[in-house]
């Protein structure tokens, strides 16, 4: 009996010899398989509905068997089958802080999506209600389909998970800490809850010259009394397991001396502590900083204070903006700046405002005769005992000391820093400063004299008058930048002092370097022998000694050693006697990697480096655990135990360590955002004041 045409050949024509493919590959068609008809030269062809590849699917030669295998793995099927443990390629971000991406390979798995959640939650600083969250729940199951909604944990689990993250990285800061000189920055501040705060900050250069911060502590403290800070600050230490403090940086509150004061009594025989902490005490450079243009703006208070009730006028409302750009357009002023009011807490706030606010003197002035809301506004507040609208001479005032407060505006931003070298640079800020005051006090004019006068006497105050207060740590650091050495600092103190005063200085910057390398040559490096060392142990070791031969004999050995080492001993002078490094250029000009690409040449020498130029210049890297404001913790922070937010504020630190904290430049993004939204409304308005002349309601207040 002849086979049904219909059956299908695979199951009814016979084969004369074996064919392996046609055997082992089934016959059923794939559900996302669809055989259209196709031209005659396309049968026995099959197409993928989520690709559209082309597969051979003759049933007398290929079966679907290819169909079959590529339905489970192909790319564009949304429930598609991966091998357990399979990776997959992605573009990350570099590590080490690089630019730019790499490709690596990636697998999906729920606990690596519950740890990055986790770290979410610390670097935003989310409440933990919001892993529970509908909106995000179906966020993260688009995202990614093989993630179901009960692999996501609730706010309990990820609570735990926040503890368990600051132990695990902890730990791995714990090892990095371990045996070396930590730079120590610290701040007290008080939170919304009237709860009193601490954070300790650490700075070191590992041993791949890279400079490290990392917040150690935020831990609440009774008071802000010095002895309750230096307690803290050593508990803290000890449960780090650090034995070695380099500088303590802090700001001039009184209690602070108190604290420095404790802690050299209680560190002084730890292994690590340096030349008995003769240059523990670092004073934060930006604080003085603002106590110097605090002096010098209260000296033209008057002139600041009408620009600033000028400016705030014209913000005001959508109107007075309005009325404003219509006087800049048809005076022809051409710029892109954008009026901006102060904050009284934030001097450098003030000096964005006047640096606006002196373009548009021309405006001011014409708004003042041509302009009767303005005008009236400013007749008012005089006529109730205030002030008057800013005049020509006012304006000269602020413009003039705008260009000089440029100066601390663009220092303290340097020292703000807290992910680059600042010691190494400070001086060169310092000494522009020095110089322009000097020049200032000598004015004619009387209010800039008198300004200059009161700045010099602060500027005195804090780091003398041959800067005899200023730790010599500031001058080592300069020296240790092979751009300039001992060369550079005689040409500053001889153009601010005269040359008796510079050598007398420069004298005294190289005993202090060659202290600190003599420390360093002993302890740092052993087998290196320093004669100076040698000769001050010696005389301790010879009273009381019972066999003095014996002593003799061993006091003799050690002076040949030193003499066979007099090459290492002397790098100071090999360091010293070389040109400098060229300056052309110095702009991209790495510090550490020049260091590091030389510490073979001066081994004692760059393991000194390593530990001068860690110091911070001022206290920014602690007070950025704090928002700006005063207000230091959000709501949900503030309503969490003072130990599950050190856990999250240190974590958060650690998780984005090599991300630079700015809430300046936050801030003025928001300012920006300001602006950007004012201006909107204004053009609102106008478009609907000239599209119907009988526009019904108020314009719209920006205050409101």
């Amino acid at each position: 009996m002849e086979p049904s045409s219909d059956a299908p050949p695979s199951q009814t024509t016979p084969t004369t010899q074996a064919e392996p493919v046609a055997q082992a590959v089934p016959t059923a068609t794939p559900t996302n398989a669809e055989v259209p008809p196709l031209p005659p030269k396309n049968k026995g062809k099959a197409v993928c509905n989520y690709c559209q590849k082309t597969y051979l699917a003759d049933s007398k030669g290929h079966g679907t068997a290819n169909l079959l295998n590529h339905t489970p793995v192909c790319v564009k099927n949304p429930n598609r089958v991966t091998l357990k443990g399979q990776q997959t390629l992605a573009f990350k971000p570099k590590k080490d802080g690089e630019e730019g991406f790499q490709l690596v390979p990636t697998a999906f798995t729920v606990e690596a999506v519950r740890k990055a959640l986790t770290e979410m939650v610390k670097i935003d600083e989310l409440p933990f209600r919001f892993v529970e969250g509908y909106g995000f729940q179906r966020y993260s199951t688009t995202l990614q389909p093989k993630l179901r909604i009960r692999d996501i944990p609730s706010r309990q689990t990820v609570a735990r998970d926040v503890i368990g993250i600051y132990g695990v990285e902890r730990e791995k800061l714990r090892g990095a800490l371990k045996g070396r000189r930590v730079c120590l920055t610290t701040d007290i501040w008080t939170s919304i809850q009237n709860l009193c705060y601490m954070s300790l900050t650490g700075h070191f250069i590992d041993d791949d010259w890279k400079l490290h911060k990392r917040i150690l502590n935020f831990c609440q403290v009774e008071d802000h009394k010095g002895e309750t800070i230096g307690r803290k600050i050593e508990m803290c230490l000890r449960e780090w397991g650090i034995n070695g403090i380099f500088t303590l940086t802090v700001d001039n509150a009184s209690s602070n001396g108190v604290t420095i004061k404790f802690l050299e009594n209680v560190t002084k025989d730890w292994e690590g502590i340096v030349l008995e902490h003769e240059f523990l005490h670092m004073r934060c450079c930006a604080h003085i900083l603002n106590l110097i243009v605090g002096d010098g703006m209260r000296e033209i208070d008057a002139s600041i204070a009408k620009v600033h009730e000028a400016v705030r006028y014209v913000k005001s409302s959508p109107n007075r903006n309005q009325t404003f750009v219509g006087f800049v357009e048809r005076l022809g002023i051409e710029s892109k700046s954008l009026l901006c009011l102060d904050v009284p807490t934030r001097w450098n706030s003030t000096y964005l405002m006047l640096e606006t606010a002196q373009k548009f003197e021309k405006v001011f002035i014409r708004m003042d005769y041509e302009d009767d809301s303005y005008s009236s506004y400013f007749m008012n507040k005089e006529n109730s005992g205030g002030m008057r609208s800013p005049s020509g001479i006012d304006f000269q005032n602020c413009r003039t000391f705008v260009g000089f407060l440029k100066l601390f505006y663009n220092a303290t931003k340097k020292f703000s820093g807290s992910l680059y070298v600042t010691t190494n640079t400070f001086f060169d800020d310092m000494f522009v400063i020095q110089e322009n005051i000097s020049h200032l006090s000598k004015s004619q004019n009387h209010l800039l004299k008198n300004m200059a006068i009161k700045m010099e006497s602060k500027f005195d105050k804090y780091w003398g008058k041959g800067g005899d207060k200023m730790n010599h740590f500031l001058y080592v650091a300069v020296v240790l930048d092979p751009r300039k050495k001992l060369r550079f600092l005689k040409f500053c103190f001889s153009k601010i002092y005269g040359n008796e005063v510079a050598d007398v200085m420069v004298e005294l910057v190289r005993g202090s370097l060659v202290k600190l390398y003599d420390y360093y040559s002993r302890v740092d490096s052993p087998n290196v022998q320093v004669p100076s060392g040698s000769e001050r142990t010696d005389i301790g070791e010879s009273i009381g000694c019972s066999d003095p031969y014996a002593m003799v004999n061993s006091r003799f050995d050690r002076f040949l050693e030193a003499e066979q080492s007099i090459g290492c001993s002397n790098e100071i002078d090999k360091y010293l006697d070389e040109n400098c490094e060229s300056r052309r250029g110095d702009v991209k000009f790495e510090i550490l990697g020049w260091w590091k690409v030389n510490s073979n040449r001066y081994q004692v020498l760059s393991k000194l480096a390593r530990d001068v130029l860690a110091v911070p210049v001022s206290i920014v890297a602690s007070e950025s655990a704090f928002s700006i404001g005063g207000r230091i913790l959000d709501p949900f922070w503030s309503s969490l135990s003072p130990l599950m937010v050190q856990n999250l504020v240190c974590a958060q630190d650690w998780l984005q360590a090599l991300v630079p904290i700015s809430f300046r430049k936050s801030k003025d993004e928001v300012e920006v955002l300001e602006d950007e939204f004012h201006d909107l409304v204004i053009c609102q308005a106008a478009a609907s004041g000239g599209s119907s002349s009988s526009s019904k309601g108020s314009p719209i207040s920006v205050d409101d």
